[in-house]
C-alpha cells in the first residue's frame, strides 16, 4: 500500500500551482503566517482525484524499510493510533534524575565492550523525560541509547509524547532520531473573541523525526488537532521544523478538508508565542454586496520592529471604488504605546446611490511621563456622516454621529489636579455636507482641588474648587439646533470660570445635613446676540450657588423566609430630599456654549427621591437583585430666570442633570417623574426600565427597556426605545431591538443567533443579521445574512468564515461581526 504522504505528493505533481498569496494572519498579528503562494483547488477536480486516496485519515507504521535506503514508509492506519494523553493531568517525577544524569532498568541486562544491552520494559529515566521499549542498548562510550520495539518518549517540559518502532537519542546532547513516528503534544490554547479553541493535543506523525536539542524536525508527515483516526482536517508536508513556544514551518505542505486537499504551501509559518509578531501577508477575502458589487480584499502585516508594526489592507469594490485600511501600532518605550487606524475610500458611486467619499481616523496615545505627570489622547475624526453611514460594517457604528478628540496632560500633587486639553467635537446633524455642530478647546487649562478640610469641632468645613481657562471656537450650521441660524464664534474666543466651593455635614440620630455653597464666576471673550450674532462684547457671569442634601435614615425589613431569590431577603427604602438655588444668571441668551459650565441657569429646585433595595442572601452570597429608583423635580423659578425660551427646546443644567433627556420647552413648575428599575434575579438574567412620565402632557414622554437572559446554551436579549417628546424638542422614536440565539463560539454542533433593529415608527426592518456556525471538534464552518436598510444604506451582505481551532479564521466574516 503506497504511503499517505506519497498519495498526496502524486496527486500534487499531476496539478499545476499556479502563483498566489496566503496565510492564516490575524488583525495586529496576534497569528502571523508568512505564506508565498496559494492556490484553491475546486471540488470538482479534487473528487476525481479522491479514488486515488485512502479511505483512512492518517497513517500509521509497518516497520519496513525500502531498498533504496530511505527511512521507512508508514503502516496501514489501523496501526496508527495511539491514546491521546491528558496533559492537564502532572506526572509527579519525584526521583527524577539530576539534569545530565540518567537511569536505566529492564528485565534482562547483559554489558559487552561498554554497551548495555537492554531486554524487557526497558525504562530511561532522563531529567526531563522518560524512555520506554522493549528492548535496547546503551553505549557507555557515546552516551547513545538505542531503543526498538513499542518505544515511547515523554518530555515533561513541553508536554509531548511520541511513540515510534525504532529511536536512537543522545543523552548528552539531547539529539535523537525517531522512525515511523506519531504521538501528541500540548496544544497552547490563547483564548480571543472570535477565535475558535480547543483544549486537545495536537496529533502529529510521520515517516521519522529528529529532535536536536528543543528543535523537532518531522519528515514526511501530518499534523492535526482533531479526533483520530478521523480527523476532519490535516496539513500534509514534506517537512515540519517546529520548536516549541516559538515557532513552527511546515515546506510544500498540503491542507486537507475531510480528506479533500483545499491549500497548497510551499511555505506556512505559524507562530507559537503568545504574542506572535512576525511579517506576512493576511488571509484574503472575498464577498458580495448589493450595493459594492463583489469584493475582495489583501493585505500585509508589517513587524517593523519589537516596538513598532503596521497592517495594510485593500479592499476593492468592484461598484464602489478602491477601500485603503492603514492601521499603525507601536510602544516607543516602556511607558508609551499608541494606535491609529485609518479608513478611506474614493467612492464613485452607483446609479442608485450617491457618492460618499470620505476617511475616518481614530486613535489612541498614553504615556507615563514620569514624575506624577501621565498623557492621553484620543483622535476620532470623520470627514462625513454620509461616508459613515455608508461603509460601516455594523448598525451602532453607522447610526453614530459624533466624533471627539481629545489630548490631555495630567498632573496630580497633594490635594491638586492639573490638566491641559485640547478638544474638538463634531455632531453631525444629517448627511448634509457642513450641516454640524463642531466645538473645539485649544488649549483649556483646568486647576481642580479637592475636599480639603479646613476647620473641625462643631462646625467641621470642607474647602474645594474647579478653575478653568481656556480659548474655544464654536460653529453652528444652518440646521443646527431644530431650525437655529448659522453663526460662528472666534477662532479663539477666551473664557475663564472659578468655581470655589465650601461644604459641611451635620450628623444627629441618623439623619444628616450636607449643605455646599459655590460661587460661579465667569468671564467670556465674546457673547451672542439675540441668539444668532456673535459680538465681541465682553461677559461677565456671576452666580452663587447653594446646595443642601437631606439624607434620612433607611428604612430596613428582613425576611427570613427562603425564596426562588435566595435563603432570605432584606428591603431597603432610601428616601432623599436635595434643595438647590442658583442665582444671577441674567445672561443666558446672550452666552456662547462650549461645554456644560454654559449651561448653568437660575433655579429654585426642590429633588424628591426614593430607592427601593432588595438584597437576597443565597448561602454566603449577599446581591441585590432589584433596584427601582424613583425622582422628581419641583421648580419655583418656572423660567430659570429668563433663559428659556416658549416653544422650543431648551438645553438647560436643572433639566439634563436630571434624566439625561431634555424636557424644557416653555415655563415648568416640575420635572417628568423619572423611574429607574434594575432586576438581577439570578445569575444569566438582567432587566432595566427606565421610563419619563411628564404630569404636564400626562403621558410617558421617554422610556427605555432592556432584558437579557442566558439559559444554558439559549440567550436572549431585547430592547425597546419609546420617545414621545413634545415636536418642538425631538421627533419621536419608536425602535426595537432583539437578538436571540443558541450555542457559543466553542460549542460542538450547530450555533445559531439572530438580531434585529425595528423601527415601528417607520413601518420596516433597518437592521437584521443571521448568524449559523456548525462546530467539529477542531474546526468550525460560519455563515451569515446582514442586511442594512436606514439612511443612505439599502444593502444585502452575505459573508462566510472558516475557522480551525487555535490557528485562525478564514473568509468574509470577520470576528467584530459576530454575534457569538
Amino acid at each position: 500500500m503506497p504511503c499517505y504522504g506519497c498519495q498526496l505528493k502524486q496527486f500534487i505533481r499531476t496539478r499545476p500551482t499556479p502563483l498566489s498569496n496566503t496565510n492564516n494572519v490575524a488583525c495586529h498579528g496576534k497569528i502571523l503566517t508568512r505564506c508565498c503562494i496559494f492556490i484553491l483547488l475546486s471540488l470538482g477536480i479534487a473528487q476525481t482525484a479522491l479514488p486515488q486516496l485512502s479511505s483512512a485519515a492518517s497513517p500509521g507504521t509497518t516497520g519496513t524499510t525500502d531498498t533504496t535506503g530511505q527511512p521507512p514508509v508508514p503502516p496501514p492506519p489501523n496501526q496508527a493510533t495511539v491514546e491521546r494523553p491528558d496533559f492537564s493531568i502532572k506526572i509527579p517525577r519525584i526521583n527524577a534524575p539530576s539534569p545530565g544524569d540518567y537511569d536505566i532498568t529492564s528485565d534482562f541486562q547483559e554489558s559487552e565492550g561498554g554497551i548495555t544491552h537492554l531486554h524487557g520494559h526497558v525504562v530511561v529515566e532522563l531529567s526531563d523525560a522518560t524512555f520506554k521499549a522493549d528492548e535496547g542498548d546503551y553505549d557507555e562510550n557515546t552516551k547513545i541509547f538505542k531503543g526498538r520495539g513499542n518505544i515511547s518518549y515523554r518530555n515533561y517540559n513541553h508536554d509531548e509524547i511520541i511513540y515510534c518502532d525504532r529511536a536512537e537519542y543522545n543523552t548528552e546532547t539531547l539529539v535523537g532520531t525517531f522512525y515511523h513516528v506519531r504521538g501528541y503534544t500540548k496544544t497552547k490554547v490563547v483564548a480571543r473573541p472570535g477565535l475558535l479553541t480547543t483544549a486537545q493535543p495536537f496529533y502529529f506523525e510521520g515517516v521519522w523525526a529528529q529532535k536536536i536539542e528543543d528543535r523537532y524536525l518531522l519528515h514526511d508527515g501530518i499534523i492535526t488537532d482533531c479526533n483520530i483516526p478521523h480527523p476532519w482536517w490535516v496539513l500534509h508536508s514534506n517537512l515540519f521544523d517546529i520548536v516549541p513556544g516559538d515557532r513552527a514551518i511546515a515546506h510544500n505542505a498540503v491542507f486537507h478538508l475531510h480528506r479533500v486537499p483545499i491549500f497548497f504551501f510551499p511555505y506556512f509559518y505559524k507562530a507559537l508565542k503568545k504574542e506572535p509578531r512576525k511579517s506576512g501577508f493576511l488571509s484574503p477575502e472575498a464577498g458580495h454586496s448589493s450595493q459594492f458589487g463583489y469584493y475582495a480584499a489583501l493585505g500585509y502585516y508589517w513587524a517593523i520592529n519589537r516596538s513598532y508594526d503596521l497592517t495594510y489592507l485593500a479592499t476593492d469594490y468592484t461598484s464602489r471604488g478602491i477601500a485603503q485600511h492603514l492601521d499603525i501600532r507601536g510602544k516607543p518605550t516602556q511607558k508609551t504605546d499608541f494606535n491609529v487606524i485609518a479608513y478611506g475610500i474614493d467612492d464613485h458611486g452607483t446609479a442608485t446611490a450617491r457618492k460618499a467619499p470620505g476617511a475616518s481616523v481614530i486613535g489612541l496615545v498614553k504615556s507615563d511621563l514620569g514624575d506624577g505627570w501621565i498623557a492621553r489622547g484620543n483622535l476620532d475624526y470623520l470627514s462625513s456622516y454620509l461616508f459613515r453611514q455608508t461603509f460601516s460594517g455594523s448598525f451602532s457604528e453607522a447610526i453614530y454621529s459624533t466624533t471627539n478628540s481629545a489630548g490631555i496632560l495630567t498632573k496630580r500633587f497633594d490635594y491638586y489636579t492639573f490638566n491641559t486639553l485640547v478638544s474638538r467635537n463634531q455632531d453631525f446633524l444629517s448627511t448634509t455636507p457642513g450641516d454640524a455642530i463642531t466645538i473645539r478647546k485649544l488649549p483649556e487649562f483646568e486647576l481642580e482641588g479637592r475636599d480639603r478640610q479646613i476647620t473641625s469641632g462643631a462646625l467641621p468645613l470642607w474647602f474645594s474648587f474647579d478653575s478653568t481657562f481656556g480659548l474655544y471656537h464654536r460653529v453652528q450650521s444652518t440646521a443646527a439646533a431644530n431650525g437655529a441660524n448659522y453663526y460662528q464664534s472666534s477662532q479663539f474666543t477666551p473664557r475663564g470660570d472659578l468655581e470655589p466651593a465650601v461644604s459641611s455635614s451635620f450628623h444627629w440620630q441618623g439623619f444628616s445635613i450636607v449643605p455646599t455653597f459655590t460661587m460661579h464666576e465667569t468671564f467670556y471673550g465674546q457673547s451672542l446676540v439675540n441668539t444668532t450674532t456673535v459680538v465681541s462684547s465682553a461677559l461677565n457671569r456671576t452666580a452663587p450657588g447653594m446646595n443642601v442634601d437631606f439624607v434620612f435614615p433607611p428604612i430596613e425589613r428582613v425576611y427570613n423566609r427562603k425564596t426562588f431569590l435566595g435563603d432570605k431577603l432584606k428591603h431597603v427604602i432610601e428616601p432623599r430630599l436635595a434643595y438647590d438655588y442658583v442665582s444671577g444668571v441674567d445672561n443666558f441668551l446672550n452666552t456662547l456654549r462650549f461645554d456644560q459650565t454654559d449651561l448653568l441657569a437660575d433655579t429654585n429646585e426642590v429633588t424628591v427621591g426614593l430607592t427601593n433595595r432588595l438584597y437576597a442572601k443565597r448561602g454566603d452570597t449577599i446581591k441585590e437583585v432589584l433596584t427601582w429608583e424613583l425622582a422628581y423635580k419641583r421648580f419655583f423659578n418656572p423660567t430659570f430666570g429668563g433663559a428659556e425660551l416658549p416653544g422650543q427646546r431648551n438645553v438647560l443644567l436643572p433639566g439634563i442633570d436630571f434624566t439625561g433627556f431634555t424636557f424644557i420647552d416653555g415655563p415648568r413648575n416640575y420635572s417628568p417623574i423619572a423611574s429607574l428599575v434594575r432586576i438581577f434575579p439570578r445569575d444569566g438574567f438582567g432587566i432595566r426600565l427606565q421610563a419619563d412620565y411628564d404630569p404636564l402632557y400626562r403621558r410617558l414622554v421617554n422610556s427605555m427597556f432592556t432584558a437579557d437572559a442566558r439559559i444554558r446554551k439559549y440567550f436572549f436579549s431585547l430592547g425597546s426605545n419609546l420617545l414621545k417628546p413634545p415636536a418642538v424638542i425631538a421627533p419621536p422614536s419608536n425602535q426595537l431591538v432583539g437578538q436571540i440565539g443558541y450555542g457559543d463560539p466553542n460549542r460542538k454542533g450547530w450555533n445559531a443567533a439572530v438580531q434585529t433593529v425595528y423601527d415601528f415608527r417607520l413601518g420596516y426592518q433597518e437592521f437584521a443579521v443571521v448568524q449559523v456556525t456548525y462546530n467539529t471538534d477542531c474546526c468550525g464552518f460560519s455563515g451569515e445574512y446582514r442586511r442594512f436598510d436606514f439612511g443612505a444604506v439599502n444593502d444585502t451582505q452575505y459573508k462566510f468564515a472558516f475557522s480551525i481551532a487555535n490557528i485562525g479564521s478564514f473568509g468574509s466574516l470577520k470576528k467584530q461581526e459576530r454575534l457569538f
